[in-house]
């Protein structure tokens, strides 16, 4: 049987590259012997620069040991002020260097008594140097045509064939793109400045193109590359069009933005699209629920939202709880409450590409929509300084945005993991501070702005625990990517939730006891190996992907 799957998977590549068909905008194919047969040679890659010749002023300095007058060493630098110690590395060699860092100030009043050197700024002239500055390089952009993205997902679903279109772009005015060549299968192909590919269907598998483009600067751009699924979905109806779903995964990639996470694991969605928990609708009034959530209305009695006079036990339980007559009177306020978050979630999940479903059912377990402040959870899902760090610290893109909002761009500019552990703590805290939402002197104790603000913030947290999960799987399987084993997108998401409730530890640990078993890389297969303190997390993921 693998003997058979090995020729039906060599053959089946064979009909794929014969199938990918090449159509040139304004030229034809060109004939040439490389348009049949790999290049003989990589293409040469950018290669261009710009040299500015600038004025400056050169300093002159003597390198003299205390109490003599012969001079050590001379130092040449190119700005104001004292050499820098890598100057003196430079012109006075490294057994000076070494001697001079190390020295002692001198504080004596007689310098005969001094050890070591010091410094005297001779003279200066003017001078001029050449900088070289690197131009920009063209750039292949792929889109396709015929399609229809479908948001916060990699996939487009196309109502005729789909076409994806090469378009080479070059930046430095005066030259343009002559031409563009890629490899597929191990045959090349060549157009102009703009190629259109029928693509081939592949259905569940995934195929590589490589493409670079060509300038009459007389460089070429970098080498790119595109995996591409293309599947066909016919509903047996001679009514219904058959329709083509198609994902294209590439640095190139000029349409929708694809999810963060899907680029991150390398694992596409189901084809036909992910299930509910994990899509996104077109209108915020499908993410609208009525489930009867008792802390929730609990909140809302006691912050006088909710008149529950009329319950004997004024809708409270003793515990804290909303009572069953409670629970009746605040029936349409809980309704209103939890849905009024739904148009900034679907805004949010469209900017992030996290899935707005899943967000919803995240602050449904998490806080039931009362984005108040629990002790050490906070927001509305319920942030802790852990789980702040991992969010500063798996999503660099995050942290540009949000550290110039509470620190200094010199301290942002370091980098979350380089700025000192004092900055990563006043960072973390400013994190949290953001997204709880409790306020003495707002109405009803909450800020509702500072709420709609955390969606997004816990959208970028939920990328970053993306982020972590794939290095954990990494770590963990033989330093494999999700793609390359296999893992499913439904999976990836359920183990990026486990990484959010119980930490990286916990999903590191069941990953490592359960490849001992030789489990599969699936959820139900990797959480009975979630150590007890971390168990907790299984009916977590259970509750939010229903």
């Amino acid at each position: 049987m693998k003997i058979y799957n090995g020729i039906w998977t060599q053959r089946r590549k064979r009909l794929l590259s014969l199938s990918l068909l090449l159509v040139l905008v304004g030229s034809a194919f060109a004939s040439s012997s490389r348009g049949s047969a790999a290049p003989s040679k990589a293409p040469p890659g950018p290669d261009r620069y710009s040299v500015t010749t600038v004025d400056y002023t050169k300093y002159f300095w003597w390198m003299i040991p205390w109490g003599e007058s012969e001079v050590e060493c001379k130092i040449e630098v190119d700005h104001e002020g004292m050499p820098t110690p890598g100057d003196v590395y430079v012109d006075c060699g490294e057994e000076i260097y070494d001697e001079w860092v190390e020295q002692e100030p001198c504080r004596e009043i007689d310098v005969n008594r001094c050890d070591g050197f010091y410094l005297v700024l001779v003279e200066s002239e003017p001078a001029q140097k050449q900088i070289s500055t690197k131009l920009q390089a063209p750039i292949v952009q792929v889109t396709l045509e015929n399609c229809i993205p479908i948001q916060t997902s990699s996939t487009s679903i196309c109502e005729f064939e789909p076409v994806l279109v090469l378009t080479g772009i070059e930046p430095l005015q005066g030259y343009s793109v002559i031409g563009i060549e890629g490899l597929y299968g191990g045959q090349s192909y060549n157009c102009g400045a703009v190629c259109r590919l029928r693509l081939p269907v592949t259905n569940e598998e995934l195929f590589t193109l490589q493409f670079w483009a060509y300038s009459s600067y007389g460089d070429s751009s970098e080498v790119f590359s595109a995996q591409i699924r293309v599947a066909v979905r016919d509903a047996g109806n001679p009514d219904q069009p058959t329709y083509w779903y198609v994902d294209v995964l590439s640095s190139q990639w000029a349409g929708i933005p694809v999810a963060t996470c899907v680029e991150t694991w390398g694992v596409l969605p189901p084809v036909g699209g992910p299930p509910e928990w994990l899509s996104t609708p077109t209108d915020s009034e499908t993410l609208g629920t009525q489930v009867p959530y008792n802390y929730l209305a609990a909140n809302l009695i006691r912050q006088n939202a909710v008149d529950a006079s009329s319950c004997a036990d004024g809708g409270l339980l003793p515990d804290g709880g909303a009572s069953a007559c409670g629970m009746e009177v605040a029936r349409s306020a809980v309704n209103e409450w939890q849905n009024q978050f739904d148009e900034i979630i679907l805004n949010v999940a469209e900017d992030t590409s996290v899935p707005a479903h899943l967000l919803k059912n995240l602050f449904a377990i998490e806080s039931q929509f009362w984005p108040g402040n629990t002790k050490n959870d906070i927001g509305l899902g319920q942030l802790t300084e852990q789980g702040a760090d991992t969010a500063l610290m798996w999503n660099p893109p995050f942290v540009k945005q949000f550290c110039p909002l509470v620190m200094d761009s010199e301290t942002c500019g370091k980098g979350y993991l380089y700025m000192g552990e004092e900055n990563r703590a006043y960072l973390r805290l400013a994190l949290i501070d953001a997204v709880n939402a409790t306020c003495e002197n707002c109405p009803l104790g909450i800020d509702l702005e500072r709420a709609n603000f955390s969606i997004g913030v816990f959208a970028h947290a939920m990328l970053a625990n993306c982020e972590q999960a794939s290095q954990v799987v990494w770590n963990y399987n033989g330093q494999m990517t999700p793609s390359e084993l296999g893992i499913s997108f439904e999976d990836m998401w359920k183990f990026t939730l486990v990484n959010y409730n119980a930490g990286g530890g916990c999903l590191a640990t069941a990953f490592e006891l359960a490849s001992e078993k030789d489990e599969p890389l699936t959820f139900e297969g990797i959480s009975p190996y979630l150590q007890p303190a971390c168990q907790g997390a299984v009916e977590y993921v259970n509750t939010i992907s229903k």
